[in-house]
């Protein structure tokens, strides 16, 4: 192990006493640990260029104040505890900052640093419904891990950099065809950019659309992670109300008022095939209406195709993307929610006249993703192993899905309005109760269960007694279980 540690030779202090003093720095600060070895006195004279004697002579002295212990056989690391004496003689004098030597910062950093983070219910709780987790316990991963290690022992051409800055031009081929059958989407591989999950495709169409203070039309409630995509990077945003059938579009056109104004809207952003969340689908006729709309005030839609592979019931509608005849549709997709969240790979379809550009910016911001996932992902999609494991997962969610709604209706009756059972991982519920959102939220945590409330979704943040139930990583025993816990937790 080597040490950071300076020393100057032309100083009056002795080298020995220089190297004393900044092991001895080192240790009351914590940079380093009790028990923690440190380098013998030969090799640490060799990194430094200076003698073993003067290695030595810090280490002895080290040692009898009782910084460092020696053990037989072994080696010379800092000592356990360090005596309270110590810690207290000899303080670090570290000098204090004053607030008016804050580091400015950018109008981007200004505007991340008014946002506050929204946190997940805790996973402490014996009973979390969490949302956006999948089943993980149900992802084939000996086959996972058989690809990885054919891939991996077959070429070392993933230990490089790319020459495919867009990404893997086999997956962006194999999504294209998997898009095309499931999606309807038409696009060629040439239209997709390989991103790190939908964050970085939000931030990359903020940066290339965008200017502080254009306008984003955005589903009120709506997701939260892309609106605070869109404040950091200065947008002003235009709440559309939504309904069982989705973004209400008539509401568009009455978007002007005193401070909103119409001719700023540049983009349209929608979750149109389970709407976030209150988990609606668009309709086809309200999908045609916002293309129609769209193309007529020249204005992009941002597709964001949030679980579209799990619907339940109903036969699948076109992408937004597959409809458009005027290339105004920007679709996002993800692999983390079929998948794994680990696995960092989802992709934009943009139009062909954005391709250039979007690639530039993503080798900006993120010069490739890794290579041997991405060949193992192309091998997963072009075997089939993507679509049969959908459908595996679909029936499993569908079954765990039923198994919540009847829970919600056998425990609260008509004091329990559900949203969104038609799709994805998660539904919405409004529960009629005498207390606030928070009472709820810890009415339930001291039963032992985990809950977020809906509110926070909304523009206009105050209780609403809506709330979001994940139930992708639970079983329908722990779903009925929890639902027990959380009625009874609400008791008067």
């Amino acid at each position: 192990m080597d040490l950071a540690i300076t020393l100057d030779s032309n100083a009056a202090l002795p080298l020995h006493q220089q190297l004393y003093e900044e092991l001895r720095r080192s240790i009351l600060t914590g940079r380093l640990l009790p028990r923690q070895k440190v380098p013998s006195t030969r090799s640490l004279a060799q990194s430094l260029h200076i003698s073993r004697t003067t290695v030595t002579q810090s280490y002895d002295r080290l040692l009898s104040e009782g910084y460092l212990e020696t053990i037989g056989g072994s080696g010379t690391y800092v000592c356990a505890q360090l005596p309270d004496d110590l810690m207290q003689s000899a303080p670090i004098e570290i000098e204090p900052v004053s607030p008016t030597q804050s580091v400015a910062l950018s109008h981007y950093g200004t505007r991340l640093s008014q946002t506050s983070f929204l946190p997940q219910p805790s996973s402490n709780l014996p009973i979390s419904f969490r949302y956006g987790q999948p089943a993980l316990q149900h992802f084939p991963i000996a086959l996972w891990r058989k690809l990885l290690s054919r891939y991996c022992l077959s070429n070392d051409r993933w230990l490089d950099y790319t020459t495919d800055f867009q990404g893997e031009q086999a997956l962006r081929q194999a999504i294209a065809g998997y898009l095309s059958r499931a999606r309807a989407v038409q696009c060629d591989p040439q239209q997709i950019i390989l991103t790190n999950g939908t964050q970085q495709a939000l931030d990359l169409i903020m940066r290339l659309l965008i200017n502080a203070g254009d306008g984003i039309a955005i589903e009120d409630p709506g997701y939260l992670s892309a609106r605070r995509v869109f404040l950091s990077h200065g947008a002003t945003l235009f709440p559309v109300p939504v309904d069982e059938s989705g973004l209400r579009v008539e509401k568009l056109a009455s978007l002007n008022s005193d401070t909103l104004r119409l001719d700023t809207l540049r983009l349209v952003y929608v979750t149109p095939s389970h709407q976030f969340p209150t988990g609606s689908i668009l309709s086809l006729s309200r999908r045609l209406e916002l293309l129609s709309w769209a193309q007529k005030h020249r204005c992009l839609i941002l597709e964001d195709d949030y679980d579209s592979e799990y619907r339940y019931g109903d036969r699948p509608i076109p992408a937004l993307q597959g409809l458009d005849q005027n290339h105004s549709v920007i679709y996002i997709g993800t692999f983390s929610k079929v998948l794994f969240p680990a696995l960092r790979i989802g992709y934009l379809v943009v139009p062909r006249s954005l391709v250039s550009l979007f690639t530039q910016a993503k080798w900006l911001s993120n010069r490739q993703l890794p290579t041997l996932e991405q060949q193992v992902l192309t091998e997963f999609i072009k075997a089939g192993h993507l679509e049969s494991h959908i459908r595996k997962m679909r029936s499993h969610y569908d079954q765990l899905r039923q198994t919540l709604v009847q829970a919600l209706k056998t425990h609260f009756g008509d004091r329990a309005i559900v949203f969104g059972e038609k799709a994805g991982i998660h539904i919405m519920v409004k529960l009629d109760s005498p207390w606030s959102d928070a009472e709820v939220i810890e009415r339930a945590a001291k039963a032992g269960v985990g809950i977020m409330p809906a509110q926070f979704h909304y523009l206009d943040s105050g209780d609403r007694g809506e709330f979001i139930l994940g139930y992708g990583d639970l079983d329908a025993e722990t779903i009925a279980v929890g639902i027990d816990r959380l009625a009874q937790g609400l008791k008067g």
